[in-house]
């Protein structure tokens, strides 16, 4: 049994953000107790770890990140999405082939996520199956919780990034078969995005998705060409989103949908009926010109909403960042588009906790029966004037950076 002492914020609902001055959370084998502004008599006896005035808030999820793209972050910022992926992106993701670069940039990938206070992660890979293994390993062998992808890219694509049909299927397959029964870090299928994918191949997908039970993420209207270019290249589809219900990839969970800037009327139904979850990654949507997610009024559609960092077109790893610039930039949406609501920060760090944590079990928050995945963070008050733990919360995700974490628990153990 453990006990631990400080400020306690966390998200109990989308709008809701608890906060417990001097609180204390009793943690059992990793699990939470309960969370109480009094330490109860019967856990009198057992040692209190005090964190003093510092914050305990629960770790974050990233549910869109590209870990090859790691060695790209904060590079080739001045160009927009298509030349920055033929330019750079592209050209770096041939790299994974190679051993001993893809050992040591997702070596450094993973390390950097924890770094950053996160714990659970959705990520794409490349279409190099050595790599994409080794990327699983890294995370599983740290106890992170993650979804993790073998890209798929039929067509379309450079000729050093594409696969067969037939071949991608196979390693996909292998893939799956190596991971599934990981204890934290999971396959999940990754077709990049429409453009790039064939019909045959999202159909096959969609058959490993029934036979391996296994979810999908994508990109899915990212930008104003791609929602275009999809209906073209699968003209019998009327959106987006119904081009992977055709293919069945959105019978099993998690589906995820990355950027969903553009969607239809059909697409958020889609993404609704099939409990799929809507990631923004606000810097680098804003980095590379693509647009800004909707994501007050998805949210009063009641569909699932989440942050991704989305490396390397968003530049920095810390989703904490992203918390403070989807905020940003709903307030940017609104004023050029009236009928577009703000976010408040309270929406967006559920987002990025507890709005997001069901897909990897109980985590995101600190509620009886959860994970204790938790940040501590502090150097964050000012002498001169005392701001409330919320207030403290909102300066981390605006001006603080991993200096701001002075510890880090994953289901517990401190690491």
């Amino acid at each position: 049994m453990e006990i631990y002492h400080g400020n306690i914020v966390y998200s109990e609902s989308v709008k809701s953000l608890k906060e417990i001055k001097s609180g204390y959370i009793i943690v059992d084998n990793g699990v939470i107790q309960g969370v109480y502004d009094k330490l109860p008599d019967e856990f009198s006896k057992y040692k209190v770890i005090d964190f003093g005035n510092n914050i305990i808030i629960p770790a974050f999820n990233d549910l869109h990140v590209h870990a090859p793209q790691y060695p790209q972050r904060g590079i080739a910022m001045d160009v927009l999405l298509y030349d920055w992926l033929n330019q750079y992106t592209f050209p770096l993701e041939a790299k994974y082939k190679d051993e001993a670069f893809y050992k040591s940039v997702y070596s450094a990938f993973v390390n950097d996520l924890i770094k950053h206070g996160t714990m659970h992660a959705v990520v794409f890979a490349t279409i190099h199956s050595p790599a994409s293994d080794y990327l699983v390993s890294e995370l599983e062998a740290k106890g992170i919780k993650a979804y993790v992808g073998k890209v798929n890219m039929d067509k379309d694509s450079p000729d050093y990034l594409v696969e067969t049909t037939d071949a991608s299927v196979k390693n996909t397959e292998e893939f799956i078969k190596k991971h599934i029964n990981n204890k934290y870090a999971k396959p999940i299928l990754t077709p990049r995005f429409a453009p790039t994918c064939s019909y045959e191949i999202l159909k096959k997908l969609g058959e490993l998705a029934d036979k391996y039970d296994v979810g999908c993420q994508t990109h899915i209207v990212e930008s104003l060409w791609e929602k275009e270019e999809a209906k073209k290249c699968f003209t019998g589809c009327r959106c987006d989103m119904q081009i992977y219900q055709e293919a069945g990839l959105l019978k099993h969970k998690p589906f995820i949908a990355a950027h969903f800037i553009y969607p239809s009327k059909e697409d958020i139904e889609l993404l609704n009926k099939c409990g799929g979850y809507a990631v923004t990654c606000p810097d680098a949507t804003t980095n590379v010109i693509a647009g800004i997610m909707p994501a007050g009024n998805l949210i009063d559609t009641g569909i699932n909403l989440a942050i991704g960092s989305d490396i390397a077109a968003g530049s920095y790893l810390g989703i904490y960042r992203q918390v403070a610039s989807a905020v940003r930039l709903s307030k940017i949406k609104s004023l050029y588009e009236q009928d577009n609501r703000t976010i408040s920060f309270e929406e967006a760090f559920y987002m990025a906790t507890l709005g997001s944590g069901e897909i990897f079990g109980k985590v995101g928050s600190f509620k009886k029966g959860y994970d204790f995945d938790a940040l501590v963070i502090g150097d964050l008050q000012d002498p001169f004037m005392e701001l409330p733990p919320k207030q403290l919360v909102e300066r981390f995700c605006y001006s603080g950076d991993v200096t701001s974490i002075k510890a880090r628990f994953l289901r517990g153990k401190s690491i």
